[in-house]
């Protein structure tokens, strides 16, 4: 009943795996058992308890190997459909989700008496404290739990506290909250409801409790087992009656508080058996020797008896030794069986800071050492049991972080000579049956043969245990398996539970939602400095990365038509392009050439002012991961673009480097500060010489791959030869605040030659069909240079660009793939789709990257990832989306204009 383990879990309409005792009851609300076939009651899975003495642990490692590829075609399906937890609905809605960032003096992480005496000890002294606490109200163990006789010191307490903590206005308290890690200089991410706070804290206190342990019998699985804290919490927290007649199993004061619980809440107590021989008079033991409850000394339960899926009774055996005893027993009538036999301190985020854990072989109880310097422990976390002892650990904690934090807290709270450590867990309340069925890992089924086995298999180390079994992989992980598993591991290796430990704890502490990590849904739209032309001339508009571009102009229904019409515009007359999404970064300084020698693969430091010349990016493993044009204005200025979707990338990485570097250069993401055109075509010339005439626009003068600085109807403009669709064209960059003006005037200049408005499809097959590669699209995460066909932009006589040692190393063992053009002739055939496969046989060889029907050459082309053995006049297969298969013809690429006389008129 703390949220920590698989039983409560429950199915809600759009969230699995709910904690049916954390999630609170609202109008409405659908609720609905999972992880069973048929009904809850009737579950047609539960024939697999019969088959369990036929599936040892380990036994899908040895039986589900053979024959070869019998796991994947048979096992696997059946062991998926079986497997999990809840089902994810498909259709749920998207719900808010955000993140906030918050610093504070002292965060302390659990509100039970030790948090609250931590939490006030340093505010009074002038700290700002944040109180994260994972139950709904703050106080811990003071709501539910009996600390004497009466009950009168608890509750006293409690109001006390609470008072204080009210009353100070410099402690923020935080409930239905959890501290889900601890990183580095004590980064914390606390989650409550839809939000992540990511807080930073100078000083840290954990007060985070300890953990309950069960006893290991048979049958101790059964509905009706429950701990003596969770009885407390059902009664005590939501006046719930967990049954009508108990048995009591305890080794310390603990089980006697439960047993007086619950007779107050009307359940009768049959028996409290204690596995101690002797039992100190504590107030709690004589309150219920005074109620006359039967008290069996020196045994244990044996085994809880099962009726009609539920506990019916309990046997109870004396103790003859460690883990053993009689074989007689006697049966008491019970539906329910409450275990307090010890605890573990809740150590998941004292460990994920580098805290080692200990074990004390005498007192059988773990203690944590090893903490960084701000970083304290306080109450039971810290091995302390003792009320007053618990209260003052967490004033003692306060009063060192304060100390830190150079805070006046007055003299050091000292503890008391009684903690209440010694006695608290019994060493080895662990009882195997010759029967099997005690669990010893309630979320996975796992039995205590299942870790003996293991062990006899050759798995002497906990962390391979765990892995061979799966012990403490469920929900709960381990946290009320850890203990038991140590010690059965360490008997069975003949080692100390010290020497044998626990397995490693890492964040997260709990199951994080997608949704609390990702944060608030941040969907940006970003419109060029001409989008609202677009929109008048009735564009269909895409998404490209962040920003509205028109796909074509003209209706949905037309779509194939539009887009034809606008390719064939460029290839015949002249078109006009918005390519204000661009990337454009300006790179300044004495070293902008070395800077850029260093980024990209190809060669600028003899690149000549006026020239444009080709950018390809590579990362440290040798990828490509952009692509652009740099135009090299001054000897110690250029002007690069990148692509739409890569440039905040390239702007990170550039500063990155440089950062390390120290180069001599400014660099300034100028996206959003222009607005450019393509306006290309045959008469692309023409039209723009109406509108520009201080740059000399003729072939000779103004060549391909060549840039220059003039006005455009009387706009400072910057033109770049460029030929991305393979004629002749011009990229005109303006100030974004004149991207409208020039674009009408270009409208207006070319309307006597019919001037089209031209799309980002239209543009995509024209560079397609010249055979030039989309970034992201005809690359990979994987894709390096020479893969496809962009081995000439590398220049490996420089020396040195980022990648390069890579890209080196990689060429020495070449790739089984490479990107090739193919063509369908057919014009009946279907176009393949983007990702469509390529086979070779029964093999998958690569996937096609890009496609379509090219209105210029009238066939289906595209490019695909094929053997490298695939040469020009090969035949490749591909399969598309429908099951079926077509053959398609590798050709050289470019497939339009191989010899570049359209785009050098």
């Amino acid at each position: 009943m703390a949220g920590l383990e698989a039983d409560p879990m429950v199915q809600l309409e759009h969230e699995p795996n709910v904690q049916a005792d954390r999630h609170p009851i609202s109008q409405g609300l659908k609720v609905y058992g999972q992880h069973y076939s048929g009904s809850l009651k009737h579950d047609r899975q539960s024939f697999m308890g019969l088959l369990s003495k036929f599936m040892p642990v380990g036994f899908y490692y040895k039986a589900f190997y053979r024959p070869q590829g019998i796991w994947q075609k048979f096992w696997e399906p059946i062991v998926r459909r079986s497997a999990g937890l809840g089902k994810v609905n498909l259709e749920t809605p998207h719900f808010y989700y955000d993140k906030k960032y918050e610093f504070y003096d002292l965060v302390v992480v659990g509100a039970g008496p030790a948090g609250l005496a931590a939490a006030i000890q340093a505010a009074e002294s002038g700290a700002q404290v944040l109180l994260v606490e994972q139950d709904v109200i703050i106080g811990g163990s003071l709501n539910y739990y009996r600390f004497n006789a009466d009950n009168s010191d608890s509750e006293k307490l409690r109001n006390e506290l609470v008072e204080k903590i009210e009353a100070l206005s410099n402690i923020t308290a935080r409930t239905s909250a959890y501290c889900n890690a601890w990183f580095a200089d004590n980064w914390l991410p606390v989650i409550q409801d839809n939000r992540m706070y990511k807080v930073r804290a100078d000083e840290v206190i954990l007060a985070t409790g300890s953990m309950e342990q069960p006893a290991i019998f048979r049958n101790n699985d059964l509905p009706g087992v429950m701990l003596g804290s969770g009885a407390q919490r059902m009664v005590n927290l939501f006046g719930v009656k967990p049954g009508n007649r108990a048995v009591i199993l305890t080794a310390n004061s603990h089980g006697y508080s439960s047993a007086i619980d619950l007779l107050d809440a009307g359940t009768d107590v049959a028996a409290i058996v204690d596995m101690r021989h002797d039992i100190p008079d504590s107030d709690l033991v004589i309150a219920a020797k005074n109620k006359r409850i039967r008290i069996e000394t020196g045994s244990t339960i044996q085994e809880a008896v099962a009726g009609n899926r539920h506990v019916s009774g309990a046997r109870i055996a004396k103790i003859t030794g460690q883990g053993t005893c009689e074989s007689s027993s006697s049966h008491i009538d019970c539906d329910l069986i409450c275990m307090s036999t010890g605890f573990t301190p809740a150590y998941q985020l004292a460990l994920q800071a580098g805290g080692k854990l200990n074990y004390d072989d005498e007192n059988a109880i773990f203690d944590i050492t090893g903490l960084p310097e701000h970083l304290h422990l306080a109450g039971s976390v810290a091995g302390l049991y003792d009320l007053d002892a618990v209260f003052k650990s967490g004033q003692q904690a306060a009063w060192r972080a304060c100390n830190n934090l150079s805070l006046q807290s007055g003299d050091e709270p000292q503890l008391p000579a009684h903690t209440g450590q010694q006695g608290i867990n019994h060493p080895w309340p662990i009882f195997p049956h010759e029967k099997s069925k005690e669990f010893v890992d309630l979320d996975e089924d796992l039995h205590y043969s299942d870790i003996v086995n293991a062990c006899a298999d050759g798995y002497a180390e906990l962390e391979l245990v765990k892995r061979y079994s799966t012990v403490g992989m469920g929900p709960s992980q381990g946290r009320h398996s850890a203990l038991a598993t140590a010690r059965i591991v360490s008997r069975e290796t003949n080692r100390s539970v010290s020497e044998t430990g626990v397995t490693t704890a890492r964040p997260p502490l709990a199951a994080e939602k997608l949704g609390v990590l990702a944060g608030r849904s941040f969907e940006p739209e970003r419109f060029t400095a001409i989008h609202h032309r677009h929109i008048e001339a009735g564009a269909t508009m895409m998404n490209v990365g962040l920003w509205w571009r028109p796909a074509y102009y003209g209706r949905s229904e037309e779509r194939e038509q539009c887009i034809s019409n606008e390719a064939m515009a460029i290839r015949n007359n002249v078109g006009l392009i918005d390519v204000s999404t661009l990337g454009k970064i300006q790179i300044r300084g004495q070293d902008a050439a070395e800077f850029l020698n260093r980024m990209y693969t190809f060669a600028y430091l003899k690149q000549p002012t006026g020239r444009a010349r080709y950018l390809l990016m590579t990362n440290d493993a040798g990828t490509i991961i952009d692509d652009g044009v740099a135009v090299r204005i001054t000897d110690n200025n250029f002007y690069i673009t990148a692509t739409t979707g890569g440039v905040d990338n390239v702007y990170r990485s550039m500063l990155w480097w440089n950062a390390q570097w120290r180069l001599d250069v400014d660099i300034t993401n100028v996206t959003a500060a222009y607005a450019g055109v393509n306006i290309a075509g045959p008469n692309s010339r023409t039209v723009l010489e109406k509108l520009c005439q201080d740059v000399d626009l003729s072939a000779e003068a103004f060549p391909g791959n060549e840039a220059r600085i003039g006005t455009v109807a009387g706009i400072p403009a910057q033109l770049i030869r460029v030929a991305f669709v393979g004629e002749l064209g011009y990229e005109v960059h303006v100030p974004a605040s004149q991207g409208e003006a020039l674009w009408d005037a270009l409208i207006e200049a070319g309307e006597e030659y019919d001037i089209k408005l031209v799309g980002v499809e239209a543009q995509r097959n024209l560079r397609l069909e010249k055979g030039h590669i989309i970034v992201g699209q005809d690359t990979d995460a994987m894709t390096y240079p020479e893969e496809c066909g962009m081995g000439w932009a590398v220049k490996y006589n420089k020396p040195f660009f980022v990648g390069k040692r890579s890209l080196e190393i990689r060429n020495k063992h070449p790739s089984r793939r490479r990107l090739v053009g193919f063509e369908i002739k057919d014009k009946s055939e279907e176009v393949p789709q983007e990702s469509n496969i390529v086979l070779h046989g029964n093999v998958v060889t690569g996937h096609v990257t890009s496609v379509a029907r090219s209105p210029t050459l009238e066939k289906i082309i595209g490019m695909a990832y094929a053997r490298t053995e695939n040469e020009p006049g090969d035949r490749i297969t591909i399969k598309l989306s429908n099951g079926q298969t077509v053959n398609a013809d590798v050709i050289e690429m470019p497939f339009y204009d191989p010899e570049n006389k359209r785009q050098e008129m």
